[in-house]
């Protein structure tokens, strides 16, 4: 099992957070992104090997959002 370890409660099982993808930058202004642009937006993702930014919540705690560092091969916590 994955442990994760969340800045405010510690180190906890996977299946107490939630994935919310990996950290981009928003488009702006919104009012004038073309259709195309969002959508790369909200659907494309690297999908790298290796060391990876990601975001999670640790909705089944604390609620808190953070950005953490894992090794998408080996699922190793780089860096929280």
């Amino acid at each position: 099992m994955l442990l994760l370890p969340c800045p405010h409660c510690g180190l906890r099982d996977e299946p107490e957070f939630s994935f919310g993808g990996e950290p981009a930058i928003r488009p702006v202004p919104a009012s004038t992104v073309d259709d195309a642009t969002w959508a790369d937006y909200v659907y494309l993702r690297q999908n790298e090997k290796g060391a990876h930014r990601e975001i999670w919540c640790h909705s089944g705690g604390c609620g808190q959002w953070f950005v953490l560092t894992r090794d998408t091969v080996t699922h190793a916590v780089i860096a929280p």
